[in-house]
């Protein structure tokens, strides 16, 4: 009996006070600790988990009373890596914020990082993308991965949408806050659509940033946010007197370009910084998925497109390969990733599925590239090695709420494509939809994007969108414009 109690007590969830980490730099006006809760709770005697928590004061010497929660993406990306763009962003400006960093993750006990697969990115650049021996490498090193983490007493079936939603509830009970607001970007949007189905009591309002809808997702969802993304920067290019001169045919030189490289990769070296001069592959595969990348920074993306016919293709290759390297190895928790898309993605989309997706968003590319679903190649290889089961049906239910709730995404996201914040604000009856022009993957930390959020935790019915209209695509860089060469 008293074992039983002492286990008993030793799983319930609470917080306990700790020095901040200074990871990130040093956390000014911020208190930290732990969020200790069972590592698995279908399990009442598993072991706990020590959840790193950070609770950031406001910058508002009378704060609101309802603190900011934030929910960040990857699967696998630390939330305190967040905290510096975040307060920069001004979202602690009137509330204090709450930065969970969630299972697995690199702040957090037992993190599942994989420098394994750190590895194998690093090296990818060198090879062909679509290449099936590429495919192989990443299973090899999803498998060493797990071997070691599986050796370490590590479950990896509890690190999963449904666990880290119980987190967050649990947080909130034992911090005390009667009320609070959630900010979520990324995956985190798909913990936070969880969340509010399965924990809605203490919620006053959601904002998802950049949105992975739980009841769609799959490999084979990636497709149509890469194509509307694609299409959006081309069509800002050809909106664009310059841009619509210079490269007029753009969004056909750059299909062109994909299957003229998945037919003869292109072999070059380029210089990275802090790697040096590096060998880089280029086949259809990353070229598409450099799109990625350039999302994110397109003023060059018509340029680069336009040099690499032209049979100069280092702009690419170098900002192919400086996404890669030197990368933040043994700090994203890569295990966290294949645990949440092998259990939850994965299973739910057959291949045939899978490759019917890639069809419909690009029919003018070939099968090779289609049969890797943009930033998840060779992912159910991956997921052979992972072995985690499939998760229940449950995990994909749609949200259905009228919590208030921001759905926030940007038209060059080729992530998690716009039309998915208006896909899941269908089923939640106070919500608002705002779309910001050629603003890639994540809002909250571009000024109107974060002016809108604010407004939004301040009357979540009612937010302030006046600076919408004015945002912009940024003007596209043109031959002869002093756009360098990285």
């Amino acid at each position: 009996m008293p074992a039983q109690t002492q286990t008993q007590t030793q799983s319930t969830p609470r917080f306990e006070s700790a020095p901040c980490p200074t990871t990130y730099g040093p956390l000014d006006d911020t208190r930290c600790g732990f969020l200790v809760v069972p590592e698995n709770r279908a399990h009442p005697t598993a072991r706990t988990l020590r959840l790193a928590v950070a609770l950031v004061r406001s910058a508002s010497s009378a704060p609101h009373s309802d603190p900011i929660v934030f929910l960040t993406g990857g699967p696998g990306a630390d939330g305190l890596g967040n905290i510096a763009e975040l307060t920069e962003a001004g979202m602690n400006r009137d509330r204090d914020l709450v930065v969970l960093s969630q299972r697995g993750t690199f702040s957090s006990q037992r993190p599942l990082t994989c420098p394994e697969i750190d590895r194998f990115y690093a090296d990818r650049v060198h090879l062909a993308y679509d290449a099936p021996a590429t495919g192989d490498r990443y299973a090899q090193a999803a498998a060493r991965c797990h071997e070691r983490l599986t050796a370490q007493g590590v479950d990896p079936a509890a690190y999963n949408t449904s666990e880290n939603a119980a987190d967050v509830a649990d947080l909130r009970r034992v911090l005390g806050i009667r009320e609070w607001n959630v900010l979520s970007h990324s995956y985190g949007t798909q913990l936070a659509l969880t969340y509010m189905r399965m924990f809605p009591e203490g919620v006053r309002s959601v904002t998802v940033d950049g949105v992975v809808p739980p009841s769609v997702a799959t490999p084979g969802w990636t497709w149509s946010s890469m194509r509307e993304a694609f299409d959006n920067i081309v069509g800002a290019c050809a909106a664009q007197p310059s841009c619509r001169k210079h490269y007029p045919d753009i969004g056909a030189t750059f299909l062109r370009m994909v299957r003229e490289l998945e037919a003869r990769p292109v072999t070059t070296h380029v210089t990275v910084p802090q790697a040096g001069r590096v060998k880089v592959v280029l086949d259809g595969g990353a070229l598409l998925n450099w799109t990625v990348r350039a999302s994110h920074a397109p003023a060059d993306f018509p340029l680069a497109v336009d040099e690499l016919a032209h049979g100069r293709p280092e702009r690419i290759a170098a900002q192919w390969a400086s996404a890669w390297l030197p990368g933040s190895q043994g700090m994203f928790a890569h295990g966290l990733s294949l645990s949440v898309w092998c259990s939850e993605w994965v299973p739910f989309e057959t291949p045939a599925e899978q490759l019917a997706e890639g069809q419909r968003a690009f029919p003018e590319l070939p099968r090779s590239v289609l049969a890797q679903a943009p930033q998840l190649p060779f992912l159910r290889q991956a997921c052979q090695a992972w072995g985690v089961p499939k998760a229940p049906g449950s995990v994909r239910a749609v949200t259905r709420s009228s919590i208030p709730t921001l759905a926030i995404s940007g038209t060059f996201d080729a992530q998690t494509g716009a039309q998915w914040g208006r896909f899941v604000a269908s089923t939640l009856s106070r919500s608002t939809v705002v779309t910001l022009a050629g603003v890639a993957h994540g809002t909250f930390d571009h000024p109107c994007g974060a002016k809108v959020i604010t407004s939004f935790f301040d009357d979540p019915d009612s937010p302030d969108t006046r600076c919408v209209t004015s945002v912009k695509p940024v003007p596209f860089i043109t031959a002869g414009e002093g756009a360098g060469t990285s």
